[in-house]
């Protein structure tokens, strides 16, 4: 997706491509990160805390209602007012009957040029978590996540079928031409490793388009961000059964058997072999020799 200065209008742009995604298929949607405003973490502006609402909510209500009627699992990214200055950047789970499954609070929380994150959410404290739904137990985890292998393995250990990101990436435009390429590729390899070393699908969703954080007229000063979109679903191979464009929306769609997750793990039993014992050390900082 795309994102307007408009957050009720990207609301309805949403919850109208959930209504064509389904009608030509589609069991679970997710949607990209933030999706009802463009991505205001470009500036620290306290008066954006405004865009929060709580879960159950008016936002989540209207999705959930939408779940219910397309009798699709849904998964949508929105910032959550907890309490008074306790906000969360929230992925929320709705099964097929409308009803909200779970919440994914996001656990690692950037802090970069424009990427200024940690003056907008808590760190999630749920935890990383697995969801049954109608079409099966996914993760649901959100961007940043997307970087840290514990996260991903944390979440497949729990029976995660597909591990699911709703992302907001994109380049500097001033960094494109040297280092676009290749931070593209970073990002794509770590998730494709994922899949592989869990034996999960792995479905990213990213948005697209020049962004400024431009909400109801007020921009972020700079060049923006240009996000490079190329949402994509690999299997536990790591091959890529479906890939977005960089420049334009686009419905992705892509087969998940799970049939083909027990073939592989036969053969590759990461699981198995894990030594468990010997990974207690995981939970320090540094290793300091």
């Amino acid at each position: 997706m795309s994102a307007t200065s408009d957050p009720e209008q990207n609301l309805q742009r949403a919850m109208a491509r959930v209504r064509e995604a389904a009608e030509r298929g589609a069991q679970i949607v997710c949607l990209p990160e933030l999706f009802q405003t463009q991505y205001f973490c470009q500036r620290e502006d306290a008066s954006l805390f405004d865009l929060a609402e709580t879960i159950p909510g008016p936002a989540s209500s209207r999705l959930s209602e939408v779940a219910k009627e397309l009798r699709i699992v849904l998964i949508a990214s929105l910032f959550e007012k907890r309490a008074a200055g306790v906000y969360h950047n929230t992925a929320a789970v709705f099964d097929s009957n409308g009803e909200l499954r779970g919440l994914y609070r996001k656990m690692h929380i950037p802090d970069d040029p424009l990427y200024y994150e940690k003056f907008y959410f808590t760190p999630g404290d749920l935890g990383f978590r697995a969801f049954d739904t109608g079409v099966g137990r996914v993760g649901a985890l959100v961007c940043w996540d997307q970087w840290y292998p514990e996260g991903a393995r944390l979440t497949a250990l729990q029976g995660a079928h597909v591990l699911f990101y709703p992302t907001a990436i994109g380049w500097h435009p001033a960094e494109k031409a040297e280092f676009g390429e290749a931070q593209h590729d970073a990002w794509r390899t770590i998730q494709r490793a994922h899949a592989i070393a869990n034996g999960v699908y792995v479905a990213v969703v990213n948005r697209v388009g020049h962004e400024t954080g431009n909400i109801r007229g007020q921009s972020a000063p700079g060049a923006g961000l240009e996000f490079w979109g190329g949402s994509f679903l690999c299997d536990p191979f790591g091959r890529v059964v479906a890939e977005g464009s960089h420049d334009r929306e686009e419905i992705l769609l892509g087969e998940v058997d799970l049939r083909a997750l027990e073939e592989v793990r036969r053969n590759w039993p990461f699981f198995r072999d894990r030594r468990i014992d010997s990974y207690a050390a995981i939970t320090n900082r540094l290793i300091d020799a």
